[in-house]
């Protein structure tokens, strides 16, 4: 018996050129998964090496996230897995000096992006599949300067517990992963320095996560072995949600 196995399932990952999303694209396709990718641009050595399908997507725009899930329809005739990943953060600042345009563009990609993922993939799904939404550990609590992405990101988790309670009479499960900083570019941006600064000291395993560990918790949450795993927000943060290390505790109480 091969455990977590999705032999000829179909996946659409958005997000799915580059960390997060390009890693679990990899591990999916490992584990018999049929690749849809929905970016901005394409990584055309990755759509080589995965046998994939890419679909032009910004996911702050409905039509092209309702193409993109038609299109993977079209072509595959099933649709079983969606990894609604595509994400970004802008607005390094404190609450009360932040623009409202850093909140609208957080939303328009972290937030409506994962709306509009569930909304238009939901129609084409087959029973027990499964939508696994990248959140956040900052969507379940608060970070300083970070209010744009902890607001966008806390809004997924709801979005999650209420699409996995809609969706459960048709035996779709939707859930969330909750990682902490992950080695993307995105985490490595300027303005991230002192974040990572921080977790590195504050979490009890002492690192960032790698991409492909949070690929491997987006494997099992889509396959069937998982199924009766819905509405869930799983912490991929190295302890983080536990509490902060040792190291950090010895250091505060000094």
């Amino acid at each position: 018996m091969n455990f977590f196995d999705l032999t000829n399932k179909v996946a659409v990952i958005t997000g799915g050129s580059s960390g997060i999303g390009q890693a679990t694209a990899k591990r999916l396709q490992q584990a018999g998964a049929k690749i849809v990718i929905g970016d901005l641009r394409p990584d055309d050595a990755l759509l080589s090496e995965l046998n994939a399908t890419f679909v032009a997507t910004d996911v702050s725009k409905e039509e092209q996230v309702a193409a993109l899930m038609q299109k993977a329809h079209e072509e595959h005739g099933r649709l079983d897995i969606v990894v609604n990943c595509a994400g970004v953060n802008r607005g390094y600042n404190t609450l009360t000096e932040c623009e409202k345009d850093d909140f609208d563009f957080n939303y328009n990609i972290n937030t409506m992006g994962v709306v509009f993922g569930i909304k238009h993939a939901a129609k084409y799904m087959n029973q027990g599949g499964s939508i696994i939404n990248v959140s956040s550990a900052a969507g379940v609590q608060g970070v300083p300067y970070l209010a744009p992405y902890v607001s966008s990101k806390w809004a997924v988790i709801g979005i999650t517990k209420t699409a996995a309670l809609e969706l459960g009479a048709k035996n779709i499960r939707v859930n969330a992963v909750c990682p902490t900083s992950v080695d993307t570019p995105m985490a490595r941006a300027e303005g991230g320095e002192p974040q990572l600064r921080m977790e590195q000291k504050a979490v009890p395993l002492g690192r960032i996560a790698k991409p492909s560990e949070l690929a491997s918790m987006i494997h099992f949450l889509a396959s069937d072995d998982c199924a009766f795993i819905n509405g869930q927000a799983i912490g991929v943060d190295g302890g983080f949600s536990a509490g902060m290390s040792i190291d950090a505790y010895n250091t505060l109480a000094q």
